[in-house]
């Protein structure tokens, strides 16, 4: 009961302190987001960091499978492997690249 009423309590405060904010100061707050997130540092940033990640998981895919497909049924090892084949016929994986 004591946690119900500490979160009813912290939204009235949220709600009030929030109307009274108004309208104004949420179109700054918007703007000021779209503006870091316009800027080609940032732009910049988030790729290198989307693009390392699909290098790690790639290397974790490989990893996981390596140690893990030895102890996988052939049937399932087998249609894994027709699924791949067929979705990447050139032997890319499947996280490729952003053209952002």
């Amino acid at each position: 009961m004591r946690y119900k009423l500490t979160f009813v309590v912290g939204l009235a405060l949220g709600y009030v302190l929030g109307t009274r904010a108004g309208r104004e100061r949420y179109e700054q707050l918007k703007k000021s987001a779209r503006q870091v997130a316009q800027n080609p540092a940032v732009r910049n940033t988030a790729e290198t960091a989307a693009q390392q990640g699909r290098v790690y998981a790639g290397k974790a895919i490989h990893s996981v499978s390596e140690k893990v497909g030895d102890r996988m049924p052939d049937s399932v090892t087998a249609r894994v492997r027709s699924l791949r084949e067929r979705n990447h016929p050139d032997g890319s994986d499947d996280w490729g690249t952003s053209n952002t």
